[in-house]
């Protein structure tokens, strides 16, 4: 392998680079479409109040994460248009216009996309609070936040097959991730082991990038297996895939490559190994810290998306009523996108579109106690917004005011194939509890 120049990874850039910049877009697009009735001026937790908090002194200013909104007023618009701006550039990436000029217009493309993306999380609070990565401990299609289609139908597969999955998840998650890094080793040493160095590290990529296929199949885990894909890609030879990438401008031998570019890569390399030492620390230390960043700028992070998963799943149901006596009402369901709610219907695929509210409703039962984003969201039902109203997949009440609203805690289960042949439920839910009593307006 050529050093600085990597010739024979030339495949895996192109997976790599538009790959990536395909998830920004979908990033952005989610942003676009969810911010402004979550974050917006009149959303549940609305940023313009965290930023005039955090500019009100220097030490608050400190306190958040670098974003373009500390210097130029924050308005929705601006939001939709830095959305834009984001889609546009990511858009171009992929279908690979800017890999067409000089390698640093693609990294000036990227750290645009990186800094309008890191202005949006900065602000994004709690919806904007999770740390992506692969799951590690078990399987629960039934209780992960957001079932697939095919989740049911894994869940009610054989236990030795879960066995399986838990055994094949830490082999292919705590065991193979080292063998990607195998092609480095073709660096120092003789060139007649470098096919099998670079073979290696194609079978632990496959590996890796089946064991997540599986995961887009059962589960809505947003864009966190399809990066773990892309980034897996990125083990991949040239010469190990039948796809002919053409280059745009031949790569040269080392001693041909500008020094400036040697000088740059280099550079990015250290920065990367010295932002990430403390990620490392964090690996061995006796008490991890999870969805960790330790640094203003969230490089080198520790990521992790689940430290235990429930066994029960509790669904915490939203319903209005527009009669006037709440103890004699007759009481109908909001429904949501992608969380459970009506028995008969099947869970969507929406991964690796990032359906926010919907997760952060499976985390509420979690808690301790309501958040006040959700107290916000049973004020924006009652008041019918219709940007609230937009997030959601049916309003009982077609854009009316409900006169009261309250909130209903169950436990959901998959049907058994027995159940699901008898009544055509996909669903099983009991345990009822009234968790919010009728809410209105006036309260």
């Amino acid at each position: 392998m050529d050093g600085f120049a990597a010739v024979d990874f030339g495949f895996a850039r192109e997976v790599l680079q538009r790959g990536i910049a395909a998830l920004y877009l979908v990033a952005f697009l989610s942003t676009l479409n969810q911010f402004r009735p979550l974050l917006g001026e009149r959303g549940l937790l609305p940023a313009p109040e965290l930023l005039a908090w955090a500019t009100s002194s220097s030490a608050r200013r400190r306190m958040l994460r670098p974003t373009l909104f500390t210097r130029i007023r924050y308005t929705d618009r601006r939001l939709a248009a830095l959305c834009w701006a984001g889609m546009i550039v990511a858009g171009t990436v992929v279908i690979g216009i800017p890999q067409l000029a000089p390698p640093w217009v693609p990294m000036i493309c990227f750290l645009l996309l990186w800094g309008g993306y890191m202005s949006i999380t900065s602000i994004g609070q709690t919806f904007y609070s999770f740390g992506w990565e692969m799951l590690l401990l078990m399987y629960h299609h039934e209780t992960q936040p957001m079932p697939g289609p095919l989740s049911r139908q894994a869940h009610l597969l054989p236990k030795w097959f879960h066995r399986g999955e838990v055994l094949g998840n830490h082999f292919a998650q705590l065991v193979v991730p080292f063998f990607l890094f195998a092609p480095l080793a073709t660096l120092f040493t003789p060139t007649t082991v470098d096919a099998i160095l670079l073979l290696i590290g194609a079978i632990a990529a496959t590996i890796v990038i089946l064991t997540q296929l599986w995961l887009v199949l059962t589960g809505n885990f947003a864009w966190l297996n399809a990066a773990t894909i892309v980034l897996a890609f990125s083990a991949f030879p040239t010469f190990w895939s039948s796809v002919d990438v053409p280059n745009p401008e031949p790569l040269r031998a080392p001693n041909g490559i500008p020094l400036y570019w040697v000088i740059l890569t280099s550079a990015v390399g250290m920065l990367v190994i010295a932002l990430s030492w403390p990620a490392l620390r964090n690996l061995f230390a006796c008490r991890q810290l999870m969805n960790a960043s330790f640094s203003r700028w969230q490089l080198g992070n520790a990521y992790g998306a689940f430290g235990t998963v429930t066994k029960q799943r509790i669904e915490y149901i939203v319903e209005g009523t527009t009669d006037a006596d709440p103890d004699a009402a007759e009481w109908r369901e909001y429904e949501f996108k992608g969380k459970p709610g009506a028995l008969r219907r099947i869970p969507r695929q929406f991964a690796p579109y990032h359906l926010r509210l919907d997760w952060l409703m499976w985390f509420l039962p979690l808690g301790r106690s309501l958040e006040d984003w959700f107290m916000m969201f049973l004020v924006r039902l009652l008041e019918a917004d219709r940007p609230t109203l937009r997030m959601l997949h049916r309003d009982p009440f077609d854009g009316e005011r409900p006169t009261w609203v309250r909130v209903v805690s169950y436990r959901y289960r998959f049907a058994t194939r027995a159940e699901h042949r008898g009544s055509g439920d996909v669903w099983v839910r009991d345990r009822r509890h009234v968790l919010v009593r009728p809410l209105g307006l006036g309260d």
